[in-house]
Parts: C-alpha cells; structure tokens; sequence
C-alpha cells in the first residue's frame, strides 16, 4: 500500500482504542517512487489502560506485487504522446487546407475582379464606340423631344384608361353651338388675363380650397392646368438634361440588347435590375443580316441581331435601325411588317408561332433565327402589309391558321419553373439540364458589369441635374427661396425638413418621374426590361436626395449595393 495508505489504517486503528500505542515495524520497501513507496507492513500492537498492559498482539500486511516501472511509463506516456502527434498532424493538416482554400477563394475572387474589370472595360469601349455611330450627328435638333402640347399631357395628366386624352380642357375640342362660339372665346381670353392678376389668382385659390369636394386629386389636376397656362414654352426646366438622359436611354437599351432577353418573362441577360436578370445560361451568336426594305430602294442595311432573338425582336432591331432618324410616332410598328427571308430562289416568311415551332407536350416555344437556321449575314426583306392581310397571306392552309390561334402556353428562352409538364414531373422523367434551374445568385456579377459599362452615362446625366454651378431657372430659385423664407419664419423648421422640402418639390416630383419615363419627354419607346433598370437608377437618385444614411448589410437589395460608392458622391451634389 501507499505511505499515505498506511498512516490512514494507523488513524483509524487509534480511533478505536482510547489509549492506544501502535510500534510499527516498517520492512524495507519493495519499491519506491516520489509518489508511491510498497511496504511490507507489521503491526504489534500494545494496549495500556491505567498501570495495566496487555499485548493483543501482530499484524502482518504482506505488500501486493506492483507493475514494475519500465512498463508503466511507456504504457502511459506512448499513447499519451501518439495522441497528441496525432492532434497536431489533424490541426495541421486542417490549418494548411484551410489556408489553400482561403488562397484558392481569394485567388477566384481576384480573378473574377479582374475579369469583370476587363469586361466592363472592354464592353464600355464597344459601346462608346457603337455609341458613337449614332449620336455623332446629335444635336438639340436631332434628339427626338415630344412637341409641347403631348410633353404636358404626359407630365400633367393621367390619360384615360384607353390611353387617350378625352378632356375638353386638355384637348381644346370644346363642343360649343356655332352661335356662341365668339362670346365664349372672348370670355376665355378675359379669364386668361384674369389669372396674370396676383389678387386674382390668389383668391380664385382661396376659394377652390375652401369647398368641401375639392379633393387631393381635384387639387392636383387644377395645379396641372394652371401650371400649363402660366408655363412659358420657352423656358421648359429640360432643354440643359435633355441630351444627358437621352444618351443615358440609349446606352442602356443598347447595352440590353446586346444579350438573351427572354420576350415572354421580360427577363434579360444584361441588365441592373437583381429581379429582371435572366437567371440561366443561353447559348448565342451574334448575327449580322442584310436587310432590304420592300419599296424603298435597293440599298442594304446591315442590322446586328442574336441567334437567338425571336422574329418580333428582329423586326423591332431592324426597324431601330432602318428608321433609326425618325421618332418612334413615325416608325411602322412591329405588326405592321412581315419579314421574309431569302435562303434561295424562294422566300420564306419568318413568325414567332407557325406549323414548324417546337412542341414540348401542351407548350410550345417561339421561333427565333435559329430555329430556321438563319446563318450570318443571310439576306432578309422587310415589306409592309395591311392591318387585314395576315402574315402567312401565301400560306392558306385551314389547319395552320386554327393552330395559330390556339390559345398555347407559349416560352422564349426560359420555362417558367412553376409550369413544368405535369405529365412527365410525374413520372420522373423531366431530367433534362435545360429545364434545371441555375441560382439566380451565381448571375450577379452581371449586374456589375452593366452597371461599369454605363456609369459615365449615370453620372453625366446626374451633374446635369444636380450640378449647382450652372444658371438655376427662375421658378425654381424663386421657390427654394419661399421655401427659405417659410422655413425662417417658424422657428420649429430644421434643416432636415426643409431638405425634404426642396428635394419633394422638385428632384423626386419631377426629376424621378422624368428618368423613369423617358417617353414623357422623348418620343421613343421604353421596353419593360429597359424599364426595369431605370427604375433602379431612379431609385439611387431618391436615396442621394436622403438624409437618411441606409446601413448596408449582406441582407440588402442588390439594387441598393449596386451604387452603394456612388451614393456619397451624390448625396453632396444634392446638398450643394
């Protein structure tokens, strides 16, 4: 037993017997270590009570065998070290892959920076360049702005739900008896005059706003009305920006254009909208046709397209080009034309659905150039038909026209992934790679790479808008000065609230407006999906016109990390 062992049975020996006297007779140990000692112990005990003694007699404690040394060091110390060999081997096998893996995502990271640094690079000098070829005869005369009577019913009025404009007092057709005509053109004019009358005009306010059913909307069309009738034709607030914006559109259908844009889910390729991005993989080549436009000439006009655009997208690009110097208004319009193509000594007319469009059980997908296997620089003739002919005029077949107007589930590039075929979803077999969905995640260094290719665009048309070293217009110094005035005269107004003010007025009433809908200054066409990036771009103007400082996480919209360097430099240019 151990040393302590030994003096613990001794302890408890002594507690037994009030007076107890122990001799011990320690044999030599058998082994000995700092911390344990065997002994063979023997015990001779003698009881002393009063003069009496009494000897009850030995005990004799044979020590056990112990492992000897030599055995038990190794037995604990080698697995010991073993499993600690084994620690460090695993720490450092996982530290070092760990750190590959750290080089090899920072190196993929490097990579991908600088392929998108040489992409926007790249792609930015062919737009300029193609930039070029249409803008380097532009000038005020040339940019297509709208005449000033459908520039103010697009601002100041909401059309009805056809589209048209009915009011009287917008359109000027006022249903007057022959008879009256003159009384009632004379008392306008007077009523004219009438509203140059500051008194005038100031009560005739007064006294809108004082009856019960002059509402928010009634109040907005009267503002309408009285700012078309005092507005000065010559001093319209867009003549400085116009041009910017202009430049700005163009850019920005061009650069979409230049990729997939899926016709039925409005999708595209190129684009900064994170929701409008086409989230797979479409395999396309870049077609170069020669067209020829039926009754106008033998001239040829070659028109860039896509393999893999359908044959409306087709005629819309080469009517772009073609009457690329007339204003949308005076183009033919896409259902106006048929397109034919000439492979041999026979035409063809080409369509987005006919007898030969691929059926994929109840769908059907829309012809585009390579399904008729339209090779480069093939020879296509755009004519003009009548709203009554139909397209496939030469093709009379019953059948072909029934099937046309079947009402199918039709796709372009895409199949939207909650229509799959039930059928075939059933029975397992829809394995095809076409039809797996790619993350739309993996596709969003794209939106950087439009956002590069365009950011002189943006930021040329935002210094036109906010720049604060050219001639502000009249009204509008007129107004910010009111606003400072009002803003002086309550003492409770802070500069916060009168930012908002001045930016309400003006930057985010107008201005926003104005670069969502460039139509409502430009007679041009603005497609949903270059729509759709406006608005992102219009969105960062509403935010540089903020006090607010937006923290940006990874939960953030990507249209709001888009521009999140940017924002800064904005915000300033709103301040000053």
């Amino acid at each position: 037993m151990t040393a302590k062992e030994a003096q613990a049975f001794v302890g408890d020996a002594m507690c037994h017997v009030n007076i107890l006297q122990v001799e011990t007779d320690w044999k030599y140990p058998i082994a000995k270590t700092p911390d344990l000692i065997l002994f063979d112990l023997h015990f001779e005990d003698i009881v002393k009570f009063g003069y009496g003694e009494w000897i009850v007699g030995s005990v004799y404690y044979d020590g056990k065998d112990g492992i000897p040394l030599a055995i038990i060091i190794p037995a604990v110390l080698v697995p010991m070290l073993l499993f600690i060999a084994v620690s460090v081997y695993c720490y450092r096998r996982k530290s070092q892959q760990a750190e590959r893996e750290y080089e090899k995502v920072k190196h993929q990271l490097e990579n991908l920076e600088e392929s998108v640094r040489d992409r926007c690079k790249k792609e930015f000098t062919d737009l300029m360049i193609e930039m070029e070829d249409h803008t380097s005869d532009l000038s005020e005369a040339r940019i297509p702005f709208l005449d000033y009577k459908t520039y103010t019913d697009r601002n100041f009025f909401l059309p009805s739900k056809d589209g048209a404009m009915n009011d009287a007092m917008i359109t000027e057709k006022l249903q007057i008896p022959e008879a009256r005509k003159a009384i009632v053109f004379q008392a306008l004019n007077q009523f004219s005059n009438l509203l140059n009358s500051k008194t005038f005009l100031i009560n005739f306010i007064h006294t809108l706003e004082s009856r019960p059913d002059f509402n928010a909307r009634s109040r907005g069309y009267f503002a309408s009305l009285l700012t078309v009738a005092l507005h000065e034709k010559d001093s319209l607030l867009i003549t400085r920006s116009g041009e910017p914006l202009y430049k700005l559109f163009k850019a920005l259908k061009h650069q979409v254009e230049k990729g997939p844009v899926d016709a039925k889910m409005k999708k595209a390729k190129y684009t900064l909208n994170d929701t409008g991005l086409l989230g797979d993989d479409v395999e396309y080549s870049v077609l170069t046709l020669q067209v020829l436009v039926h009754g106008e000439g033998p001239d040829v006009t070659p028109v860039k397209v896509l393999n893999c655009d359908t044959i409306s997208q087709v005629k819309e690009k080469i009517i772009d080009q073609v009457y690329r110097n007339l204003p949308y208004s005076q183009r033919p319009k896409v259902e106006s034309v048929a397109l034919e193509w000439r492979p041999g000594s026979t035409g063809q007319i080409l369509s987005d659905l006919d007898l030969t469009s691929q059926k994929e059980g109840r769908w059907k997908r829309l012809n585009t150039l390579a399904h008729y296997n339209v090779r480069d620089n093939a020879t296509l003739v755009l004519s003009r038909v009548l709203h009554t002919q139909s397209f496939h005029q030469n093709q009379d077949n019953y059948e072909e026209k029934n099937a046309l107007l079947e009402d199918d589930n039709t796709f372009h590039l895409v199949r939207p992934a909650d229509e799959i075929d039930e059928v075939k979803s059933k029975r397992g077999s829809m394995k095809d790679k076409g039809m797996t969905k790619a993350i739309t995640e993996i596709y969003l260094t794209r939106l950087l790479s439009v956002k590069g290719t365009l950011q002189q665009f943006v930021d040329d048309f935002f210094r036109s808008v906010l720049c604060s070293s050219s001639a502000v217009p009249p009204a509008v110094k007129y107004f910010f000065d009111f606003l400072d005035e009002q803003a002086l005269k309550h003492d409770n107004v802070d500069e916060e609230t009168l930012h908002i003010w001045k930016t309400n007025s003006l930057p985010l009433r107008y201005w926003v407006n104005i670069l969502r809908n460039p139509h409502f200054i430009f007679d041009v066409h603005v497609t949903e999906v270059v729509e759709a990036s406006l608005h992102v771009i219009s969105q960062t103007f509403m935010d540089a016109c903020t006090k607010t400082e937006h923290k940006l996480s990874r939960e953030s919209p990507s249209n709001k990390l888009l521009y999140a360097k940017e924002i800064s430099t904005y915000k300033k240019m709103v301040d000053e």
